[in-house]
């Protein structure tokens, strides 16, 4: 590997020498691992739900990062916001195309990834990202607002996992991760549906690692957790502040500390990880509440 603008020569990595360092410093690790860590096999492509804007689009650009052609599903954003994720994952030379699809949706579920496959010709990681929550208190929620959460979140989840496991079962095998929170395990105040959802998402990881290994196809979970992103400002405009005190590591999270992890599971470096979920929240939602000093 000579520094320079030479690609690394390996089927499995199409980075320049400068790109290779940049992710040794990045992963905190020494080069060897980092490159099985960090790197996808070309060709890899990804589809992620929820990815112009948040956590979705960091994951997209981690993986697009990491080498992967990425589709990048969104629903009644701006076109401008579209826009601009997408040039930003073209500015690291990978190929990326929008694809507008309302989860909710089986015929639409069924034409994006027809779409995905269409333009790919194969599908090898499916990230379950998109999501909505309607805070009120559980005696207040309507029927409306119960089902636009369920069938976002679980439904929309389970709609395109079953899509996803079907290609993947005729190419092999691949990897998918949903998206869950610290209400997979504890009760939220005001946010009865998304936490029923969440809690649902986990219990589907389990049951969807059980079916699809025998095709070779893994199914992981992430649970977020006091992630500072666009959505929590507007929940909390002093998120940061409100968040660290409570957080064992004194800090909140970013939407960088997620989409790494999204994209270790997306790896060989995981091949042997699936039916599991994995809390990115600085310890916070592992704490037990106290009444004494400590």
């Amino acid at each position: 590997m000579r520094v320079g603008q030479t690609l690394v020569q390996s089927p499995y990595f199409r980075q320049t020498a400068p790109e290779i360092r940049w992710l040794s410093r990045v992963c905190s690790v020494s080069l060897p691992i980092c490159i099985m860590v960090c790197m996808l096999p070309i060709g890899h492509a990804a589809l992620v739900t929820g990815a112009s804007r948040g956590i979705g689009k960091e994951i997209a650009l981690e993986l697009a990062r990491a080498g992967s052609r990425v589709a990048v599903n969104y629903y009644n954003d701006p076109p401008s916001m579209v826009d601009a994720t997408v040039a930003e994952i073209r500015a690291f030379g990978g190929e990326v195309f929008p694809v507008e699809a309302d989860i909710r949706s089986s015929a639409q579920v069924t034409a994006m990834f027809q779409q995905v496959l269409d333009r790919f010709g194969r599908l090898d990681l499916l990230v379950n990202n998109a999501g909505v929550q309607t805070f009120k208190p559980l005696l207040d929620v309507t029927e409306e607002e119960w089902d636009l959460v369920i069938d976002t979140n679980l439904k929309g989840c389970f709609l395109c996992t079953q899509q996803a496991g079907r290609s993947m079962k005729d190419h092999g095998g691949g990897v998918i991760v949903n998206l869950g929170s610290g209400c997979n395990k504890l009760a939220f105040p005001r946010l009865v549906a998304y936490a029923a959802s969440k809690g649902g998402i986990e219990m589907f990881t389990k049951e969807a690692a059980v079916e699809l290994g025998p095709y070779n196809i893994r199914v992981n979970c992430i649970a977020p957790g006091s992630i500072e992103s666009e959505r929590t400002r507007q929940e909390d405009p002093d998120y940061a502040a409100t968040w660290s005190k409570l957080t064992p590591l004194g800090r909140v999270g970013t939407v960088a500390d997620v989409a790494p992890v999204a994209l270790f599971l997306a790896s060989d470096a995981a091949a042997f990880i699936s039916g599991q979920t994995i809390g990115i929240d600085g310890a916070l939602f592992t704490k037990a509440q106290w009444p004494y000093k400590t």
